[in-house]
């Protein structure tokens, strides 16, 4: 099978582990979700000067493009990890990779546009984002690596 393809499958079971990993801590921690996405999204569309449209129809598609765009870094972490790594990887060393690159895909670009600071985290907002990317990698390298 194509990298590119084992890459695709491999980020969508890992995306998948990675929300269902996001909305158990909010069931267990009664928290609401996280604002960042749609944050990243009203900047970017603010610098690219794109208008979503009014009241709901804006709020809807700023909502959707959030999702969107984690899909897409889920997406994108498992296929640069099967672009980058040609030989079979230890599943610590592969699953610490595939955790690594999707929270740098993710947190990197939001700290840039200014959505959000890990810096400033407390204990809790990490573990909020690593546990779920961390369900991520094991997902993502699972699937990966069942497809060698």
């Amino acid at each position: 099978m194509h990298t590119l393809v084992k890459g695709l499958v491999a980020g969508a079971a890992g995306t998948t582990a990675l929300n269902t990993a996001s909305y158990l801590d909010m069931l267990v921690r009664a928290r609401g979700a996280s604002s960042t996405p749609r944050q990243a999204v009203e900047k970017l569309s603010d610098l690219t000067h794109t208008d979503l449209g009014d009241g709901d129809r804006a709020a809807n598609r700023t909502e959707a493009l959030g999702s969107l765009m984690g899909y897409a870094t889920g997406i994108g972490a498992a296929v640069a990890y099967g672009v980058l790594s040609g030989r079979r990887r230890s599943w610590p060393v592969g699953v610490l990779a595939l955790t690594v690159l999707a929270m740098s895909g993710s947190n990197v670009p939001l700290t840039l546009l200014g959505a959000t600071d890990p810096r400033t985290w407390p204990a809790s907002a990490w573990v909020s984002d690593v546990v779920p990317h961390l369900a991520y990698g094991v997902a993502a390298y699972a699937a990966y690596e069942l497809m060698r």
